[in-house]
């Protein structure tokens, strides 16, 4: 069983109200293989939603809006949820989105709203990660 980011799998929960619907991931969902989830939307934020980035003060990091507000709280309360339902369902691998605030692992967007991609993990990704999950996004598939 998996977990995955929900916009792979088709469901319209972008912050822009889309999705980045990946066929392999969407396949593992009808098959009943993976459970779908958002940690953005678990956390509180609506559909759409103001685009979010990483802003990291040494070892703090911050998540802001596009507009400047500071919506950390929110992802770290996706995260943990999301990590409680990895636990619930004994999940060790998930497939999450790359360079999302959130999911993203390895890469992800620099802060500036710029489309400056850095090295670097989301929240969740970083959570789970922290808590022996394997995670992959839709650019480096495991064997499934």
């Amino acid at each position: 069983m998996y977990i995955v980011s929900a916009c792979l799998a088709g469901i319209r929960c972008r912050y822009d109200g889309r999705c980045n619907t990946d066929e392999c991931v969407q396949s593992l969902v009808k098959e009943g293989k993976a459970v779908p989830i958002c940690p953005e939307v678990l956390g509180g934020l609506p559909i759409p939603r103001v685009p979010c980035e990483i802003i990291s003060h040494g070892a703090t990091r911050q998540v802001i809006n596009r507009d400047g507000e500071d919506m950390t709280g929110e992802f770290v309360a996706g995260a943990r949820k999301t990590l409680q339902i990895a636990r619930v369902l004994g999940v060790k691998t998930v497939i999450l989105k790359s360079k999302s605030p959130s999911c993203g692992c390895g890469k992800i967007y620099d802060g500036t709203f710029t489309g400056r991609i850095i090295d670097g993990d989301g929240i969740t990704c970083r959570l789970l990660k922290d808590n022996g999950i394997e995670v992959y996004t839709e650019e480096n598939l495991p064997h499934l």
